[in-house]
Parts: C-alpha cells; sequence; structure tokens
C-alpha cells in the first residue's frame, strides 16, 4: 500500500500521547488525522475513509471500543489499533474480541508503533486482495464443486463462467469420470434459470423403443401399456435445463426430433397433435468427439452445429496432476464427515501414489478411492495400504513425484517446476509447453524465486 495515500486516525484525550504518535508516524510518510475525543474521531468517521485508527481505550464517555464498534458497522476494511495503560490491559483484550487488530500499551515504544501499523497495512492489504480474489471467484468462477488449478481447468472455468447465463446450447467433451455433469450442474446453478429444475438424462441407458416418450412424453393410450398422460422430460424441465449424457447414444429418428425441438422450442407428445412450447436450455455430453459418428452417418451434422455453440473439453485427471492433491483432500474432507470420522491427512507415500497413477476413471474413480480409504481406515492419516491394489501396483517403481517433506503447496509447484527444466536441460520453452503454461508466466515464476 503506497504510504503518501495512506490515511491514518489517531484518537487520544492526551495532547502529548497526541503529539508524538502525530511526530512519528508523520515520519513514516502516512496521511495524520487527529481526534481529541470518540465523539470526534466518529465525526470524522463520517466524512472521511480511514485505512487505520490508533484510539486510546479510555477516554470520556465515548470510548475506544465505541470508536472501534463504531468503525467496524460502518468501514469494516479499517484496521482498529488500540492504545492502552496497563490498568486497562483487559479492555483492550475485550476490543481484540470485537475485531480490534492489536494493541499497543503506553508508554510508548517508538518501534513498537511503527511495526504495529506496517503489519496493521499488511493486513489490510491481504484483506482487499483476498475479497477481491473471492470476488473474481464468485463472478467468473462460481461453482464450489469444481476443484482445480492447472491452466487447462481454468480455461474450462472462465468458458463455462461466460456461458452460464446465456441461452446457448453447451457441448461437453470429456472421458469417462471427469465430471461432465457437475459442469453442467454448475452452468445450471450458475444461470438465471438456478430457481427452474435440472433433469440429467443418461442417452445410453434409455430404452429405444422408449427414447421419444421419455424425452417428449405421450398421451393416454398412444401406445400399448401408455395407461395414462405422461409429461417427457423436455417438459418436466421446462424454464431449466436438460443435460443429456452421452447424446451420440440417441438414434437418428430421435436426433431429427430433438433438432427440430431445438430450432422450433415446442414439442409434441406421443400421439398428440398439438405442439407444447417449453423454455429449455439442452446442454449435451459425450465421451468421445462426434465428428467420426457424423462422418459414418450415426449423427447428424445438423445438430451438431446446433449443440455445439459452445465447446467445452474437460481434461482427464492424468493431464492435471497438480489438481490431484487438492481434489484428494476434498474428498477427504467430504468423507470424513460424512463418515463421522477424525481423518484429517494423506500420508506422503500414500499421496505420492495417488499422484502417479494414472486414473483411468478420472475424478470419479479418485472420489471413490478416498471414499473407500476413509471406511477402512481405522487411524487418522489415509496410508498406502488404505488404498486399492490395483492402484499399489502400478505405481511400484515409479520415480517419485512429490518431495519426500511435507511442504505447502506453493514449494510443492516450485520443486515440480524445477524438476521439469532440469528434464528439460532448462529448455523453457519446452517446459512450459509440458507444464501447460506459456513462456511468459514460467518466467515470471522464476523471477519471483530468484
Amino acid at each position: 500500500m503506497d504510504q503518501i495515500s495512506t490515511h491514518l486516525l489517531i484518537v487520544d484525550d492526551d495532547p502529548v500521547a497526541i503529539d508524538l504518535l502525530r511526530e512519528v508516524l508523520s515520519k513514516e510518510g502516512y496521511k495524520i488525522t487527529v481526534a481529541m475525543s470518540g465523539e470526534e474521531a466518529i465525526a470524522r468517521g463520517t466524512d472521511n475513509l480511514f485505512d487505520v485508527i490508533i484510539t486510546d481505550v479510555r477516554m470520556g464517555e465515548t470510548g475506544g471500543v465505541e470508536v472501534l464498534r463504531f468503525f467496524k458497522r460502518t468501514s469494516p476494511e479499517t484496521i482498529v489499533i488500540m492504545v492502552t495503560a496497563f490498568g486497562s490491559i483487559d479492555t483492550a483484550i475485550e476490543a481484540i474480541r470485537e475485531g480490534a487488530f492489536d494493541y499497543i500499551s503506553k508508554p510508548f515504544k517508538l518501534e513498537e508503533i511503527k511495526i504495529t501499523v506496517k503489519r496493521a497495512l499488511a493486513q489490510k492489504k491481504l484483506l482487499q486482495e483476498n475479497r477481491f480474489y473471492r470476488q473474481e471467484l464468485l463472478e467468473k468462477y462460481q461453482f464450489k464443486n469444481v476443484i482445480g488449478r492447472t491452466p487447462n481447468m481454468f480455461q474450462v472455468y472462465k468458458t463455462i463462467a461466460k456461458a452460464a447465463d446465456t441461452k446457448s446450447t453447451i457441448l461437453l467433451y470429456g472421458e469417462r469420470g471427469t465430471g461432465k455433469e457437475l459442469i453442467a450442474r454448475s452452468i445450471h446453478y450458475n444461470s438465471s434459470r438456478n430457481n427452474r429444475p435440472f433433469i440429467a438424462v443418461d442417452c445410453a441407458s434409455l430404452v429405444e423403443t422408449l427414447v421419444e416418450s421419455e424425452l417428449f412424453g405421450h398421451v393416454r393410450g398412444a401406445f400399448t401399456g401408455a395407461l395414462s398422460s405422461k409429461k417427457g422430460l423436455l417438459e418436466e424441465a421446462d424454464g431449466g435445463t436438460l443435460f443429456l449424457d452421452e447424446v451420440g447414444n440417441l438414434n437418428l429418428p430421435m436426433q431429427s426430433k430433438l433438432l427440430r425441438f431445438l430450432q422450433e422450442h415446442e414439442l409434441k407428445r406421443v400421439g398428440e397433435t398439438q405442439s407444447i412450447k417449453v423454455n429449455v436450455r439442452v446442454i449435451a455430453a459425450a465421451n468421445q468427439p462426434l465428428e467420426p459418428l457424423i462422418k459414418n452417418g450415426k449423427f447428424r451434422e445438423d445438430l451438431f452445429d446446433r449443440l455445439n455453440v459452445v465447446s467445452i473439453t474437460l481434461p482427464p485427471l492424468r493431464e492435471r496432476k497438480e489438481d490431484i492433491p487438492l481434489l484428494a483432500m476434498h474428498f477427504l474432507q467430504r468423507f470424513s464427515e460424512e463418515n463421522r470420522k477424525h481423518i484429517s491427512h494423506i500420508s506422503h507415500e500414500a499421496l505420492e501414489a495417488l499422484v502417479q497413477y494414472s486414473w483411468p476413471g478420472n475424478v470419479r474413480e479418485l472420489e471413490h478411492t478416498i471414499e473407500r480409504a476413509v471406511i477402512f481406515s481405522t487411524h487418522p492419516i489415509i496410508l498406502p495400504e488404505h488404498l486399492p491394489g490395483n492402484l499399489l501396483d502400478e505405481v511400484k517403481g515409479v520415480e517419485p513425484l512429490l518431495p519426500r517433506e511435507l511442504l505447502p503447496l506453493r514449494e510443492m509447484e516450485k520443486k515440480y517446476i524445477m524438476k521439469v527444466l532440469q528434464e528439460t536441460k532448462g529448455n523453457k520453452k519446452k517446459a512450459s509447453e509440458i507444464l501447460g503454461i506459456d513462456r511468459t508466466t514460467l518466467y515470471r515464476i522464476l523471477e519471483k524465486e530468484e
């Protein structure tokens, strides 16, 4: 924070204390305003925005705690430091409980004053950055159940954030278990349709002779067994979102009817002649590209064009290994709470095995693996013995990626980057391609570490 633009309010009914604090902090380059009472401080607070307030605890009718409460209510980002004589330590501690940043004891130590103000400003900056970051996540990546910090996942976040509150159809690609339905739900619940139904359909599991009835509904007597009229899933989802998973499994006649619905936004129940207007957003998904099916005449190109307005590809877990520790800890916390177990950590060896494994079942397989480990663990830590045998067999003898010691995620990231650079013999272009980041980002990371 720029000291020249940093505004401090000093509040004390002792002129000597006021003069000392003003002299010391003015020399540090801060803009200083003073108030000789709690009432004056509150009055100044109605017309000014202060970064830090240094207020005495004991003052006339309106003391420092009242000043603290006023600014916490009217200016939550303002940092408040309490000043206290020896006899009012308990009051200062009470103020800390109510949100004061710290307290300074009289008689003043000049270095303590300067250091405390600097720490307060650092705290304010951190709070502002966190608030900005949280706001950015809410606005752009408001998908709290979608976890990942790799560049390809951030690209997914950006796309779904931009597309969420539009009417456009979306086509999701991704191997089984990559979280296509989770993404579809995130899109729905972060759109203006979020108070209307989200209905998921697995097209691969629909009985071919009943697909039309399931999607479009039928009237009584439309076919043998139609003993009563029934709404289809498209009609049930009116106002909301219909998620068509494995859309490539729909037969050609059904594809034709779906195309017509997407063009006209109306449907006919089986056995009925009258059309019904329905407002549904369709999100489709496939576990492999649809172009080969188009080429072989098994999928309509015009339907593909209609579905493929926004295309999102979810990377397999083996291409986002940096996310495995984050996902594993997320699932560990969730399943520990659900099973009322106190399991808080994953051992280094177990985490190493999770990172090294190829995950053919992707995030879903990882989720089930952690759930199983939680169920069978009798320790507060997940150990390798709690992991499936096939996983351990695959990673046996593979060179470790993670450092032996437990490190913060940033340190782990740094070590991994250095390992990639070592393997590429310092070739930053090749290293950035392996890491999935551009060279500018890599240079910036390396500069920070120098």
